[in-house]
């Protein structure tokens, strides 16, 4: 969280913009009438490949772009087919019990960083990456979301203004976790990164 604050010292717009376009696509996704719910399975994997690229370029202190929300759409399978198994899964674990699903999002949270930085790389190979980057890290990410909860309070008593500011500061800080695992653990091998590895 330190490291996450240190990369949005003086550049929070940028971060609280690219989280907002990202916002804006989910809601009017999900607004399309009748059929909204369907699109979002098939859009939100590709969304979600962009939101990582974005804040994984933006917590190294990279070139981000807003434009990079938009990249997942050129690899708009890979992104889906990871969207779609890595739901079924969770969604799976879940009707057996609420503690085996959240062990099974843990497991699967790295799955679209590493696509990130794996732009040939198919889905299901990319939840198999996840899993076992996250051996022995899931309590560990567990409890870095549990101290968001106070966070997450203050968003709701301002209304969801705070928001705002929170969602960023979320998603660099999963970005630099992200990083942080592969320093500990070594990087996940890579196929024709689209982003430069950070460096220790």
């Amino acid at each position: 969280m330190l490291q996450a604050r240190e990369s949005l010292k003086n550049r929070w717009g940028l971060a609280v913009g690219g989280n907002v376009v990202y916002l804006i696509l989910v809601v009017l996704i999900q607004m399309v009438p009748k059929i909204g719910w369907i699109a979002s399975l098939i859009l939100g994997g590709p969304l979600l490949l962009g939101w990582s690229v974005f804040f994984l370029s933006f917590s190294r202190k990279q070139d981000a772009q807003i434009a990079q929300i938009f990249e997942g759409f050129n690899r708009f399978v890979n992104g889906l087919a990871a969207y779609l198994l890595m739901s079924l899964f969770i969604l799976l674990w879940t009707l057996l019990f609420i503690i085996p699903g959240i062990v099974a999002y843990l497991s699967y949270s790295q799955a679209f960083f590493i696509l990130a930085e794996n732009p040939q790389l198919e889905g299901r190979e990319a939840l198999r990456r996840s899993k076992t980057l996250m051996k022995g890290n899931r309590l560990k990410l567990f409890f870095l979301f549990w101290r968001f909860f106070g966070w997450f309070l203050l968003g709701v008593a301002s209304l969801g203004i705070g928001f705002l500011w929170i969602m960023p500061y979320l998603g660099t800080t999963l970005a630099r976790f992200y990083d942080d695992l592969q320093q500990n653990a070594g990087p996940v091998p890579m196929e024709g990164p689209i982003l430069q590895p950070i460096h220790p």
